[in-house]
């Protein structure tokens, strides 16, 4: 039985620009390969400057009227929309698997967390986002949320149907003209996502797709008339785009790399720790910000990280664990695992060289990896591996755990692992993130409280998702009125 289905013939995306589905002025394309085969499953259409200007344009001019709509009617189009995407979920979650390596599974639940995110923008309508208050008599303020205008998103290989909804279902909620430029690597979700939106009776222009690399991305950073914009990817690139875009007076919030730790203590429950740190980081094959890559073992945790090393050793490729994204990620991979072993840390479990799928000879295939006695002068205990590969550091005391956590640049998530509540809260009260786990090896928080990371896993203000969402897409109106003199005037009346 197939572990997910590829295409009988290669998918020829196309931008989509003012409604209409269109090639890119030059004419050139570039493939998009499969992870689990390293074979041809599409194409899409090499945007430049040239394509993204007409695109903003037509946003643009859309925005204007879009705007208008009435909220309520706004989230009309977005019920349609959910209704298509629930109908075409295994179409979509298939299309994420095969492009990013997922197994069909994550990339089903890919596609429910933006579906988590579309009912939290549904739920706008009736959210208090606005007041009013008679501030002296005859004297009223009231503030609104009002759109932006156009904003863009500009989104990773690892999550193709989910890291994009984070985004678009908000900004056009809100009433505004949203363009997407997805990885180059999975843009297949991103065209069937458009498809729907089409489907669902969006205007034209109110809801485009760039396709591309560097070029479309430095395009939209730059064009004055794309009011904001959202990233996920990695921290050089993240802040490369936000100084890019805040550096014209745009705005912007970039979410970018991360190095979990998860805390280990010696009173974790040992089920749920085993199942929590291997879920962690061999979910998605570990390409995933919110994998945890080092574990911290406070103490002696011999026969707990015995068991770690067993259930990983269990994991079966294909069915439980996907495939890297690209051969040279791979190989990259396995290169920090030789450089650990090389600088003096014990490979408990090695991966590398693991036999493939059946039929899925081809593709980029790397079983779970474990490092053990490792230190924090080694390259897999602070730079992101972003693989299916856990650094075990130990070390004596939970506040050396704290200082390894604080001593990092990244900020996006920890993890605890402890059967008292206040080792969880002493950990959560000094941990330097934006996200905190305990028990829970993918702290990832549920609408509406929204995802956002600390340090350098994030430039600019605010969250993605939830209400910084809302914060992200909009701005608020302040409006003052007075409409008649007052017989009992004061200095404001």
């Amino acid at each position: 039985m197939s572990l997910v289905e590829l295409p009988n013939e290669p998918i020829a995306a196309k931008n989509l620009v003012a409604g209409e589905w269109r090639d890119a002025a030059s004419g050139d394309r570039m493939d998009v390969v499969s992870p689990y085969t390293n074979t041809v499953i599409g194409s899409i259409p090499v945007s430049a400057a040239a394509d993204v200007g007409p695109a903003v344009a037509a946003a643009k001019e859309a925005a204007e009227s879009w705007r208008a709509v009435p909220l309520k009617e706004r989230t009309q189009t977005l019920f349609r929309f959910r209704e298509l995407v629930l109908e075409n979920i295994d179409r979509m979650s298939n299309l994420a698997a095969i492009e990013s390596g997922k197994t069909f599974a994550e990339g089903k639940a890919g596609v429910l967390k933006g579906v988590e995110i579309i009912e939290y923008a549904l739920s706008l309508q009736n959210l208090d986002i606005g007041t009013t208050l008679e501030v002296s008599r005859g004297v009223t303020c009231e503030t609104r949320r009002v759109p932006l205008g156009v904003v863009a998103g500009i989104t990773p290989f690892n999550f193709p149907a989910m890291v994009p909804m984070w985004q678009y279902p908000i900004a056009v909620t809100l009433g505004n003209a949203f363009i997407l430029k997805p990885s180059e690597k999975v843009p297949l979700t991103a065209h069937l996502s458009g498809e729907l939106m089409v489907e669902a009776g969006y205007p034209p222009g109110v809801f485009s797709i760039i396709h591309g690399g560097r070029e479309a991305v430095e395009a939209l950073a730059d064009n004055p008339d794309v009011e904001a914009l959202g990233f996920v990817g990695s921290t050089a690139v993240a802040r490369a785009v936000y100084e890019r875009v805040t550096g014209r007076n745009g705005r912007a919030l970039c979410l970018g790399g991360a190095k979990n730790h998860l805390l280990v203590v010696p009173d974790a429950e040992e089920d749920v720790t085993v199942d929590g740190v291997v879920s962690s980081f061999i979910g998605c094959a570990g390409q995933r910000c919110m994998a945890a890559s080092l574990m911290v073992a406070v103490g002696d945790l011999d026969d707990l990280i015995d068991k770690i090393v067993e259930r990983a050793s269990k994991v079966a490729l294909g069915p439980e664990m996907g495939a890297i994204i690209d051969e040279a990620s791979r190989k990259r991979i396995e290169g920090d695992i030789q450089k650990a072993a090389d600088q003096g840390a014990k490979i408990r479990l090695d991966g590398r060289g693991a036999a493939a799928p059946a039929g899925y000879e081809g593709g980029n295939w790397l079983a779970p990896t474990i490092i053990d006695h490792a230190s924090m002068e080694m390259e897999c205990t602070t730079k992101e591996l972003f693989g299916p590969v856990l650094t075990i550091i130990r070390v004596a005391t939970l506040d050396e755990a704290i200082a390894l956590q604080s001593s990092t640049p990244y900020g996006n998530a920890v993890s605890v692992f402890t059967s008292r509540g206040d080792v969880a809260r002493y950990v959560a009260d000094r941990a330097p993130t934006g996200m905190v786990g305990v028990n829970i090896g993918v702290p990832v928080p549920r609408e509406p409280f929204s995802f956002g990371g600390a340090k350098a896993s994030r430039f600019g203000q605010g969250d993605m998702t939830g209400a910084g969402g809302v914060e992200l897409w909009s701005r608020v109106q302040k409006i003052t009125t007075k409409w008649s003199l007052q017989p009992d005037a004061n200095w404001m009346s």
